[in-house]
């Protein structure tokens, strides 16, 4: 049955939790990368093979891993970042007015970032490889541009493994737009080529808009954007850093949201966009970051202009169910139970247990509802809220993955599809 959806900019989409991302048993995206893969990527920085012998073994490793997906019934489906190094990659690597430097010295990185901190704090940490905007280069005066596509490619490459049914509900994850931004500060672009944040997060928008146009134009109705600098905004940590630095951490926050609403102004209304926020998943899945969504939770839920929220939510670190008061009718959570930082099996029953928690924390918030409302049992075709399953975070942000084998990535994801066919028996 059809169930819909208004946005905050008026647009109806009608959804069915059967038919249309997000899904009951959902996915963050990336996973455990094959060690041939791993090796054919180490050859060809090494200029040992060509690239397209790595595209070779990055077609056969993916077509493996989609046949994974589609056994454990996992509908969203996505090619595991395997052309990627890290989750970032993609936007500002292509991005012209962005450089990367190599490395960029220690004080240009903002250390009141989580992870930032955590790298400083080693004694031989001498700064690191990273993008700034550059003044003058000499066709933009240093204005940041979209000269090609960013992820397009990869869709493109997704499509010709993929079934047409499938194309749909392809999942394409995303840099979030502030990434680089809060790790340098007001090193992050020089004041002669943008005068305040906004200038620049305009350039950036358009970029976006861009991107996101010419994906759907290819076929894709399913975006995700990974933000764990949204969800550094609940560490005390790093709030009282900024303080210490005499930066506005209320205003920057707004900033971001101002970033977000712009690049999605206009985006097509079939296509799904989600946020997800997670407190770190680095090598061997170290995490940077504590706090509940509370200190930010209505700003999130309610001023940022996207359908769905990934959240993590697998340990105590990210805190209770309490922000999901605050919810929209509008939006969709995706609650990700399961983590993807060890192999061990989370209880079903325990699982179960928690959504059906988090149902009651939302139909206990504004606007009033019943749990099979929040649950969305899909009783008629009115306006409800989505409630999802799904892992913490990716298996591998980085290449090297966390400390889990692909087996365990496949039980960990016909986990999260048992967990939704106990509560959705639909």
């Amino acid at each position: 049955m059809l169930c819909s959806r208004k946005r905050s900019n008026g647009a109806v989409i009608m959804s069915d939790p059967h038919l249309n991302p997000p899904f009951r048993a959902e996915q963050i995206g990336s996973l455990k990368r094959p060690a041939v893969l791993l090796q054919k990527r180490k050859d060809r920085e090494a200029g040992l093979c060509s690239v397209e012998d790595l595209r070779v073994v990055e077609d056969e490793a993916i077509q493996a891993v989609l046949q994974m997906q589609r056994e454990v019934g996992i509908k969203s489906l996505s090619d595991g970042e395997f052309r990627r190094h890290m989750f970032f990659d993609g936007v500002f690597d292509n991005m012209e007015g962005m450089k990367l430097l190599s490395p960029i010295l220690p004080e240009m990185f903002m250390d009141y970032v989580p992870d930032i901190e955590a790298h400083k704090v080693q004694a031989d940490f001498k700064g690191s490889d990273s993008y700034i905007c550059v003044p003058y280069i000499v066709s933009t005066q240093g204005k940041l541009k979209r000269t090609r596509p960013f992820y397009v490619p990869q869709f493109e490459a997704l499509k010709k493994l993929t079934t047409p049914e499938e194309h749909k509900n392809i999942k394409i994850t995303m840099c979030a737009p502030e990434w680089f931004h809060l790790r340098h500060g007001h090193y992050a672009y020089p004041k002669e080529v943008y005068a305040n944040d906004d200038e620049y997060f305009a350039d950036i928008a358009v970029a976006y808009q861009e991107e996101l146009k010419e994906l759907h134009a290819a076929g894709c109705r399913n975006v995700q954007f990974d933000d764990p600098i949204l969800a550094y905004f609940c560490a005390d940590s790093m709030l009282s850093g900024m303080e210490a630095r005499g930066v506005d951490h209320e205003a920057l926050f707004n900033t971001y949201i101002r970033a977000y609403n712009t690049l999605l102004t206009g985006r097509p209304a079939d296509m799904n966009v989600g946020l997800h926020l997670c407190r770190g998943n680095f090598k061997d899945g170290r995490h940077f970051s504590e706090g509940g969504y509370d200190r930010i939770a209505v700003k999130l839920f309610q001023e940022i202009d996207v359908d769905c929220y990934y959240l993590e939510y697998d340990t105590p670190r990210a805190g209770t169910f309490e922000p999901l008061r605050h919810l929209p009718l509008n939006k969709v959570v995706v609650l990700g139970l399961i983590s993807t930082k060890l192999p061990q099996l989370e209880d079903v029953d325990a699982m179960v247990k928690r959504v059906n928690d988090a149902a009651d924390m939302i139909a206990s918030g504004e606007p009033k509802r019943s749990k099979e409302t929040a649950l969305n049992q899909c009783v008629s075709p009115i306006t409800l809220t989505l409630i999802c399953v799904s892992p913490q975070c990716g298996f591998a942000s980085h290449s090297m993955g966390n400390l889990v084998q692909e087996d365990d990535v496949r039980r960990k994801l016909a986990l999260v599809v048992r967990i939704a066919q106990t509560i959705w028996k639909d």
